[in-house]
């Protein structure tokens, strides 16, 4: 069994991790900590998992993580970074669901996150968890950075375009929306009931966290630098995210889809919907799978890509469980396998 330690498992995000782990039948579920929940039972604070699991809340102490053969950590950006070399150390195996691992260069990290970075020579190790492109180095990796739940949907849904040269990647246009639950669990006005129901609003038009993680990721399968422009929106439901992306063709292509089903071949979380049909946030609603259509609108040269996936599943915790799964060997679907539920 792998002995399994989260480290902040308090949120959306950690209560998610819990649920699929104490369902997965290679782990036992070690060390789950909460600073501002010590000594709570797990299940007192989620009852959901009453029946599931017996452990509390404990502090994240380094003695008792060290312990485990993988940690996952579902905590605010910058913690990681702090904790990784003394666990990576120890012989522990790392998924960080935060951001401290995903952008490569350190400049632009404390650009964007406020902070430098505590460990580079980590960073530089860390390999990106989007198995859709980087499956045998996850394999291999000691450290995982988790991919973003928008950076999942919108490169999800370029990657075909881009790696092939298909579209023009200087004037990349991505419209996102999500579900309120991807701002956290913490008591903020905005994700208040009365602000965001009935209400869709545009965020971060300025700039996104998310921004340079996307291109980077792009950059690296386009070869260079690439243009985009990013708009999130706050949707009022709780868990989605539809990614609605524009491309300008480049080359005459007969059939897009083809290259698309071609690219996503064996692949058991990327569903390419038959042609014509939208795909729908609540067709992956607890799911670990990104839904895909490709649209040509009147037959001209812009392509419309359409990308859903569950922002807590395929976009954070269910991601993190599939590295997991590679990262020791496993059947890679084992326990993420699960339908989506419907209504």
């Amino acid at each position: 069994m792998i002995k399994a330690g989260i480290v902040g498992g308090t949120g959306y995000t950690g209560v998610e991790l819990l649920r699929l782990l104490v369902a997965h039948k290679d782990v036992e579920l070690s060390v789950i900590t909460s600073r501002s929940e010590v000594g709570q039972a797990v299940s007192g604070l989620y009852p959901n998992l009453r029946g599931h699991i017996k452990i509390n809340f404990s502090e994240p102490d380094f003695e008792s993580l060290a312990q485990c053969d993988v940690v996952f950590f579902a905590t605010p950006n910058g913690t990681a970074m702090k904790m990784a070399p003394q666990l990576l150390e120890a012989g522990c195996k790392i998924i960080d669901l935060a951001a401290d691992f995903r952008l490569k260069d350190t400049g632009v990290w404390q650009q964007w996150y406020g902070m430098e970075h505590a460990c580079p020579d980590i960073l530089e190790e860390a390999v990106y968890g989007l198995p859709e492109i980087n499956r045998e180095a996850i394999k291999k990796a000691r450290i995982i950075a988790n991919p973003g739940c928008y950076p999942t949907a919108v490169n999800l849904g370029y990657i075909p375009l881009v790696e092939n040269g298909l579209i023009d990647d200087m004037h990349l246009i991505a419209d996102a929306k999500s579900g309120v639950s991807g701002a956290g669990r913490g008591a903020t006005v905005s994700t208040l009931l009365c602000e965001a129901t009935e209400s869709v609003k545009a965020y971060g038009v300025d700039g996104h966290r998310h921004l340079p993680e996307i291109r980077q990721v792009l950059g690296s399968v386009a070869g260079h630098e690439v243009g985009l422009t990013f708009v999130p929106h706050l949707m009022p439901m709780i868990r989605g995210i539809e990614a609605t992306l524009y491309g300008v063709l480049k080359v005459d292509v007969e059939d897009l889809r083809q290259i698309y089903l071609e690219r996503y071949k064996g692949e058991p979380f990327v569903d390419v919907l038959p042609s014509g049909l939208a795909p729908e946030t609540r067709s992956v609603k607890g799911s670990n799978m990104c839904r895909i259509s490709i649209f040509r609108p009147q037959g001209g040269n812009t392509v419309v890509v359409s990308s859903v996936i569950d922002n807590l599943m395929k976009g954070a915790a269910g991601q993190a469980v599939h590295n997991m799964n590679l990262m020791f060997g496993l059947d890679e679907v084992t326990g993420i396998n699960q339908v989506a539920l419907l209504p």
